[in-house]
């Protein structure tokens, strides 16, 4: 059932025990934007969550206005619930080793850490975990050694920038406290996130046995778990939806855990349910009487003065009527495939052009509201 924008009661959250989202979407539905602001509500009411990119296009700084992010993890925002427009829960839920702070008002504010993953910087890291390479490491880096590695064998790219998103989702401090409450992944676009997130399959062929092989298979244990949930945003047009069903379609079928359907940039309907069934009727002569009715024929009540003035406006406005209800009518058919899917299905409001830390903020209300964090 989809939740739609704006609703006023507060659900209670659909993904409990999920520590791992991974965001994909079509190419131009905003998937990186929702990728944000998922994790901006996740980390409400005092709680901790890292926000991962893995395309190297530095969008995650852009949203936010900041330097571009190095390959390392840092905090990029706070977020309290009366930011995101909602009332504080008065306690802290965090299961994180994080600092949790107050605030007068009694919001609890929560931490929103960033990371930008570097293949070169990550396949260095790998390499030191296992081989303990150290200085020879660095060697490898200037004789292109991690760029031959990455692109004849574009699988093991793909378990180093999983593997980090995984490492982060299990990470504990030294007193036993999770890092992050939550780690939410800004992923390639749906017609290619099964092949990535399914790197067991990549790296079959390439080892058998050894590190690589072992880091593998510790990454499939954490994505086909519980604990991870692969969200797909989409748009009410019929490309991005048809992308979104035949993506979850490969995702069961390889035995990925499927989240929920994020429906970005939705459009308020301008006309009711009665006004759209109406629109192919003969109604020239009515909305020329509403409009004189109006006032739009000027201070002169003359029927023919009255009907001078609005006469131009006719064709145009009746025009738009047969657009928009048109729209409505497809994005009607749309949102009954989505239901065939039956998974919870979110709305988000389209805020108009461009999208600012206030847009990031109230987008993250909506899905704290809707219950998807």
């Amino acid at each position: 059932m989809a939740r739609t924008p704006g609703q006023a009661a507060r659900r209670d959250p659909d993904w409990e025990g999920v520590r791992l989202h991974v965001v994909s979407g079509k190419g131009g539905t905003g998937k990186t934007t929702v990728a944000a602001a998922l994790a901006l509500a996740l980390a409400a009411e005092g709680r901790r969550t890292l926000l991962i990119e893995v395309e190297g296009r530095q969008g995650i700084a852009e949203l936010f206005g900041i330097a571009a992010l190095p390959y390392e993890e840092r905090r990029i925002a706070t977020v309290t619930p009366a930011q995101l427009g909602l009332p504080s829960s008065g306690s802290a839920s965090s299961t994180s080793g994080g600092s949790v702070s107050g605030s007068s008002g009694g919001s609890v504010s929560g931490e929103l850490h960033a990371l930008a993953i570097d293949t070169e910087q990550a396949l260095l890291e790998y390499l030191d975990m296992f081989y303990k390479l150290g200085r020879a490491g660095k060697a490898l880096q200037k004789v292109g050694f991690v760029d031959f590695a990455t692109t004849i064998a574009p699988g093991v790219r793909d378990v180093l920038l999983t593997g980090k998103a995984c490492e982060a989702a299990r990470r504990k401090g030294p007193d036993g406290r999770r890092t992050y409450d939550a780690v939410v992944m800004d992923a390639p676009p749906t017609g290619r996130i099964t092949r990535f997130l399914n790197v067991n399959s990549e790296v079959a062929g390439l080892a058998r046995i050894g590190p690589i092989h072992s880091q593998a298979q510790a990454v499939m244990r954490v994505l086909k778990s519980p604990e991870t949930a692969v969200h797909l945003v989409t748009l009410l047009e019929e490309m991005p939806v048809q992308e979104t069903v035949d993506g979850i379609a490969e995702l069961r079928e390889a035995g990925l855990p499927v989240g929920g359907v994020l429906v970005n940039m939705v459009r308020p309907p301008l006309l009711d349910a009665a006004a759209v069934a109406a629109v192919d009727g003969d109604h020239r002569e009515e909305v020329a009487l509403a409009l004189g009715e109006a006032g739009l024929g000027g201070r002169s009540r003359k029927p023919e003065t009255v009907r001078a003035a609005v006469e131009p406006l006719l064709d145009p406005l009746l025009a738009q009527a047969r657009e928009h209800a048109e729209r409505v009518e497809l994005e009607r058919a749309r949102r009954a495939d989505l239901q065939h899917l039956k998974l919870p299905t979110y709305e988000l409001p389209l805020l108009g052009e461009g999208v600012d830390l206030g847009t990031l903020y109230r987008l993250a209300g909506e899905l704290k509201r809707q219950g998807a964090a």
